[in-house]
């Protein structure tokens, strides 16, 4: 599909985005009114909007349009997964209702109760999604106000090059048509209705083939390593004749990797990723980061006064426990804690080193020697735990990532894979706290790492955060 034909649609969807809003909006406000008391179509269509209404409904367009732009649903790429742009609507939807709910508490609009709210979210997420695939089915139906079906053509025969075209022509609502392939040869095991079906261009007569034939697209999958000169050759003979060139983006060891084309000083350059590269929604985390660590940093002081006597009073030492740990890409950084144990805790360790409970590099007693009685209690409460909001509110930590490692137990890492932990900035809390703690394999909690790195959202982070509470006062799998 020809870009333009990707800008139209786009275009088509920020429109009806735009409608739904206003009409959900609507739909919300009917029924309010309605639920209050007597309330006719032409009394509705008699009410004066205040300009704190009006500010409000603008600013809601506006965060509409920034959620929508940051889950990517005004991006070409999302236009290939109805399934996953679904979702995605939502995820957005369910958002932005939560803007205007704090909006509305901001701007004392009596207006937004739960039942406004309720509606309001049903009726723009169902009508978003259905008149998104609405616009989908006419649009491929009809080739697009003029818009033609594109023809493609496969360079290649292997595996890679058939589950693509088979993704593609399963997509109906994608507008291409699959010319054939170009190969010297079908390779072993190629799927016998495909060789039936579409016919094979001797990578020799492809030049005339091209020439020869209404082409819009080609697409490469041959093996790079032994066919880099063909590649050059093949993209060299697109250009020239303004034929559009897709070079599937992995066929370098990208399995656990996503990747994306950027451009840096206007050379194309391909990025791969693990994790979530959406500068958007990274900024919402720190800003979310700084708000919730601010207002618990102020609302915990007299914990904080507190916990700093009681260590005080009960052992001699500071009342912080200051180490290095590792960061982001392995940054190190000084973490924060109540002390918990005597003042020489770290030379003592040495010596207990053949009592360690826990598998893996990480040192952990069970009944540690050297935790004082006041200690314990702050363990199992995690109240020892608190002054890492100051690391949450400097930037070396977030509210929820994978647990900060000392650089004893990081040296003592046995696997290259397990370093892909420190992809993203570390935390207070992740799946590991609200998984068994101490009670897990040290191979499971990097797995666990893995598995948030790889499905982060803004939506697991609150949810980790909600189920860290209860597991936090149970005190279970505390060391």
């Amino acid at each position: 599909m020809q870009q333009y034909r990707f800008q139209l649609l786009l275009r088509y969807f920020q429109v009806i985005d735009l409608l739904c809003v206003v009409f959900a909006f609507g739909v919300a406000t009917i029924a309010v009114n309605w639920r209050m008391g007597e309330f006719s179509l032409e009394e509705f269509l008699a009410m004066r909007i205040s300009l704190d209404n009006l500010i409000l409904f603008l600013a809601l367009v506006l965060s509409w349009h920034i959620v929508f732009s940051l889950y990517g649903l005004y991006e070409t790429g999302r236009l290939s997964s109805r399934w996953a742009e679904a979702r995605d609507i939502l995820k957005s939807v369910t958002v932005n209702t939560v803007v205007l709910f704090v909006a509305s508490g901001i701007f004392d609009v009596i207006m937004v109760t739960p039942l406004f709210l309720a509606v309001f979210w049903l009726v723009s997420g169902v009508m978003m999604v259905l008149t998104r695939n609405i616009i989908r089915i006419v649009l491929a139906r009809t080739g697009g106000m003029g818009i033609t079906r594109e023809r493609l053509l496969m360079v290649g025969t292997n595996s890679r090059a058939i589950n693509f075209a088979k993704r593609l022509l399963s997509n109906r609502h994608q507008n291409y048509e699959l010319l054939g392939f170009a190969d010297t040869k079908w390779v072993n095991g190629a799927d016998e209705e495909f060789k039936r079906r579409y016919p094979l261009i001797p990578l020799g007569c492809l030049p005339a083939y091209l020439r020869g034939n209404v082409v819009d697209e080609v697409v490469l999958c041959l093996p790079v390593k032994s066919s880099y000169s063909k590649y050059n050759e093949i993209i060299g003979l697109c250009v020239e004749q303004g034929i559009t060139v897709r070079i599937l983006a992995d066929f370098f060891f990208v399995s656990l990797a996503k990747s994306k084309l950027e451009y840096f000083e206007d050379n194309a350059v391909m990025t791969l990723f693990t994790g979530n590269m959406n500068s958007g929604f990274l900024i919402i985390k720190r800003i979310i980061d700084i708000a919730v660590s601010s207002v618990l940093l102020l609302a915990l002081s007299p914990v904080f006064a507190l916990t700093a006597l009681a260590v005080k009073l009960t052992s001699p030492g500071p009342v912080f426990f200051v180490q290095k740990r590792l960061g982001l890409n392995k940054r190190l950084f000084k973490l924060y804690k109540f002390r918990t144990m005597v003042e020489n805790a770290e030379e003592l360790q040495k010596e207990l080193e053949a009592l360690n409970e826990a598998d893996g590099p990480v040192f952990k007693i069970r009944n540690d020697p050297r935790v004082t009685p006041i200690g314990r209690f702050l363990r199992k409460s995690s109240i020892d735990e608190l002054p890492q909001l100051f690391n949450v509110l400097k930037g070396d930590m977030s509210l929820v990532g994978p647990r900060p490692l000392p650089v004893r137990d990081y040296n003592e890492f046995d696997k290259h894979w397990f370093n892909r932990r420190f992809s993203v900035r570390p935390g207070i809390t992740c799946l590991w706290q609200i998984s068994g703690r101490s009670n897990i394999s040290f191979t499971q909690w990097i797995e666990m790492d893995l598995k948030y790195i790889d499905n982060w959202s803004l939506g697991l982070d609150f949810r980790i955060l909600l189920k860290t509470i209860p597991v936090v006062l149970s005190g279970k799998g505390a060391v």
